[in-house]
């Protein structure tokens, strides 16, 4: 196997179900990353799986041209969870995907090419995709697409501006504004980013954050992409990140949470856009748009979700994993900051709480770790250039509360021995 992403997990998985997975040696191990944040609902969840064999029976795969009951389905359901005038769908298979078609779409739309896009963020890994992504992946493989700015993040923490200390006040959108401004060649489109920056270090932006960067991307004629890819459905205690950010977007997309393990992916845009990019010849044609199969899949995933309540489930769950991380961060000085919503939390990890100096050898540490106890989590670096080391926990939303303990004994225990061999 070409090593795509550096190691691969040293076992093979044999099976998986709910929170857990089998190896072939028959160890388990508790999946809190939910398999790349996109097992929503559990892994192999007995909805997705009648949804597949009936997809079996009538159609898996069709012409890209050609729409089938399931896609229309969808679509109508997306919309249906959506606010008003995000009326327009198309299905694709990946998060890069999607944010590809949004900017491609958004280029059309207002005749411009500049893009803005936050500093610690991830929308994929195709060529628009990589050159908006700044969590990583952008050493060594060449120059990325012209007209690409980046907004510093709003990460309190370790303020980009070294303004803020604890509690952003937004000064950094202000100064990436303004820098944009003096760089601009006059073709503004689109700014893209996420409710919350995952790969980054699990950066929540704060209150009044989206309010203003959707004030300022429209004074400059930009389009607004959200990347919901890992907040959707439920992931942060509400149905979507936008729920709580006081915004309508010009453009959603979605993946990962939406297709439950099947790869599917949505851009969501407003009549009125979609009939300028087509009016402009919109072309982006891949063999399995809007496939049948994985579009009954995701059906299964929506209904799942709002039946049984899913997005209250992770915003209780959440709390109490909430205060699980926060009692470890008492006992253990190698926590630097807990953050984050619903189930999707961040620990940053630090020599030094003072000097907030990351920990990255301590952070591989404690993940080599909680892989021996049983226990799937992983490091994020937040940066190309690795400058802050964070445990990113989401774990399925269907997660237990034992489950919730058992996973918060087992990283206790891994810090503890990571620490004295630190």
């Amino acid at each position: 196997m070409i090593r795509y992403a550096g190691e691969f997990w040293p076992e093979v998985i044999e099976r998986a179900s709910g929170s857990w997975l089998t190896t072939t040696d028959g160890r388990r191990v508790l999946d809190f990353t939910s398999g790349q944040i996109c097992a929503t609902i559990g892994h192999n969840h007995p909805r997705i799986a009648a949804a597949i064999e009936r997809s079996l029976n009538d159609a898996v795969h069709l012409n890209s041209t050609m729409l089938s009951t399931p896609v229309l389905d969808l679509a109508e359901r997306l919309v249906g969870t959506l606010p008003e005038g995000l009326d327009r769908v198309m299905l694709l298979s990946t998060g890069g995907e999607a944010n590809e078609a949004a900017l491609r779409m958004a280029k059309l739309a207002t005749g411009g090419f500049e893009v803005l896009a936050l500093t610690r963020s991830w929308h994929g890994m195709t060529a628009g995709g990589q050159s908006v992504t700044f969590a990583a992946g952008r050493q060594g493989h060449g120059p990325t697409q012209p007209g690409i700015f980046a907004l510093p993040a709003p990460y309190a923490y370790r303020c980009p501006v070294r303004h803020c200390d604890g509690t952003c006040d937004r000064t950094c959108l202000e100064v990436g504004f303004d820098h944009y401004d003096q760089q601009t060649t006059g073709a503004p489109a689109a700014v893209i980013a996420e409710p919350v920056l995952s790969a980054g270090g699990i950066i929540v932006p704060p209150p009044g954050y989206f309010a203003r960067l959707t004030e300022l991307a429209h004074e400059r004629g930009m389009l607004v992409i959200l990347d919901e890819a890992q907040t959707g459905f439920g992931r942060l205690g509400t149905m979507y990140g936008l729920d709580q950010l006081g915004i309508t977007p010009d453009f959603i997309t979605l993946s990962k949470t939406l297709g439950g393990g099947l790869p599917i992916s949505a851009v969501v845009t407003s009549a009125e856009i979609e009939q300028a990019a087509h009016e402009r010849g919109l072309l982006y044609y891949t063999s399995h748009q809007s496939d049948p199969l994985p579009a009954a899949a995701a059906l299964a995933v929506l209904e799942v979700v709002e039946e049984d309540d899913l997005a209250n489930r992770a915003r209780e769950r959440g709390e109490r994993l909430e205060m699980r991380l926060r009692e470890l961060a008492e006992r253990h000085e190698s926590i630097g900051e807990v953050r984050g919503l619903g189930l999707l939390w961040g620990v940053e990890l630090v020599k030094d709480r003072e000097t907030k100096e990351p920990a990255l050898e301590l952070g591989d540490a404690v993940t080599k770790n909680c892989e021996f106890a049983g226990l799937c989590m992983n490091i994020v670096r937040g940066g190309a250039g690795g400058s802050s080391a964070c445990l990113r926990i989401a774990p399925p939303l269907t997660v237990s509360e034992d489950e919730i303990d058992t996973a918060a004994e087992i990283l206790d225990e891994s810090l503890a021995k990571a620490e004295a061999s630190a």
